[in-house]
């Protein structure tokens, strides 16, 4: 199993034509994208269910982020977002948590997941739980595989000074200043379209779980409010 050049190309040529008469136009091909990025899904969360059961049963469809622009707030009116993005967690697709991300667009793509933008008082608990179980984070993040695939910086912004509640001197306060936890490698078009991309997505996925479970479990825990 592979992602087609089609996936690609289509993208290229949305992006100049970013317009409904165009879109329509080659409406068939987006349906033909969509297929396989459904199958594609599926196999996905086949594999991912054999070390993260939280994936299982899952609808493939529901993991797909629509294509169609919300530009009632935007200044930028094109109706169509240039890039295909999956999103893989328990309960379907939620950005309320952690999972499992593809984003898919010519010289962008990205593979990573995590937790992105976890609200306020979920992102207070991940940050005690990273004091109380500071070991056990360290070892995730430090994983030589881990290390490899996503490097030693979150895929997020970080606050310039201590946030509210933890003390500055604290030892693991450059980590706790994130305001989020996900991480990404970047993905060349080359690889993307490569025999081997699903499989060495996968090896990605199975490295981040501990870090989504390490998370998931953080804000689930129910004393640890603000």
């Amino acid at each position: 199993m592979k992602i087609s050049k089609n996936v690609l190309s289509f993208l290229s040529e949305l992006k100049i034509n970013n317009n409904r008469d165009w879109f329509l136009e080659n409406k068939k091909r987006f349906n033909e994208i969509q297929s396989e990025l459904i199958i594609l899904t599926g196999y996905f969360l086949s594999e991912i269910e054999k070390f993260d059961k939280t994936v299982k049963g899952v609808d493939p469809k529901s993991c797909i982020f629509r294509i169609y622009k919300d530009v009632r707030f935007s200044k930028d009116k094109s109706p169509y977002k240039t890039h295909f993005g999956i999103f893989i967690r328990g309960g379907g697709k939620k950005i309320d948590g952690t999972g499992y991300y593809l984003h898919l667009e010519p010289d962008g793509s990205l593979v990573g997941g995590g937790c992105y933008q976890p609200d306020p008082k979920s992102l207070f608990k991940i940050r005690e739980r990273i004091i109380s179980d500071v070991n056990v984070f360290r070892k995730i993040i430090n994983d030589r595989k881990f290390v490899m695939d996503f490097g030693t910086e979150f895929y997020a912004e970080k606050l310039k000074t201590a946030p509210k509640g933890f003390a500055k001197d604290n030892p693991m306060i450059e980590l706790l200043k994130y305001k989020g936890f996900a991480v990404a490698k970047k993905i060349k078009n080359t690889d993307l379209i490569s025999n081997d991309f699903v499989s060495e997505t996968l090896k990605s996925f199975r490295n981040l779980y501990p870090l989504n479970q390490f998370l998931e479990e953080a804000m689930m825990d129910k004393h640890k409010t603000r």
